[in-house]
């Protein structure tokens, strides 16, 4: 597996190695092991799978009381896949990465506890799956603002973006609440 580190600490993109023949290919998806020796000491507790169209815009979701990591990938279609660190005592705090996934390049995306993260679709559909390190809890829940200018996101799609109610009302970074503690030899992981 290839690992590329981002400008977020601890934010992860994976490239696991695909076998291909003519029958078509394989790969392991996830191997406790193998990501622990990249650093990636995770319990996954759920896992989901969401499917949407083009354009379909999700996110920016985080847990404020039960944050989640996610390891997340697409098996059907392409997306640019973000993460947000909402970590106020991160070096990159309000600072954004994004990426392309797709079933073509299988890449993977490792987002550790502490971002907000969100996706939109760039074919006609795509299927989207991801492990997650603690469950969902919609009482904590929160949703950055998709377009913040502060955080100045660079979506790379044409056309509006079709959101849920939720999301199209998310809170600027200026006004959203955001991790206390989670950086540095003094937060708790």
């Amino acid at each position: 597996m290839h690992t590329q580190i981002t400008s977020i600490p601890g934010a992860l993109i994976l490239e696991p190695t695909v076998y291909r023949d003519d029958r078509g290919f394989f790969l392991e998806s996830f191997n406790e092991s193998a990501m622990r020796k990249i650093g990636i000491d995770a319990h996954f507790v759920q896992d989901n799978h969401s499917r949407s169209t083009r354009n379909v815009l999700r996110g920016l979701h985080y847990q404020i009381s039960q944050p989640q990591g996610k390891l997340v990938r697409v098996v059907s279609g392409t997306v640019f896949d973000v993460a947000v660190d909402m970590r106020r005592d991160s070096p990159a705090f309000g600072k954004w990465v994004g990426c392309e996934l797709s079933a073509e390049n299988k890449r993977q995306f490792w987002l550790p506890p502490g971002l907000a993260h969100g996706f939109v679709v760039l074919s006609d559909s795509a299927d989207f799956l991801y492990k997650a390190t603690d469950y969902y809890a919609p009482q904590s829940e929160r949703t950055l603002l998709w377009s913040d200018p502060d955080v100045g996101i660079e979506w790379p799609f044409t056309g509006a973006a079709i959101l849920s109610a939720k999301d199209a009302v998310g809170k600027p970074l200026n006004a959203a609440e955001v991790y206390e503690g989670m950086w540095g030899p003094h937060a708790e992981n």
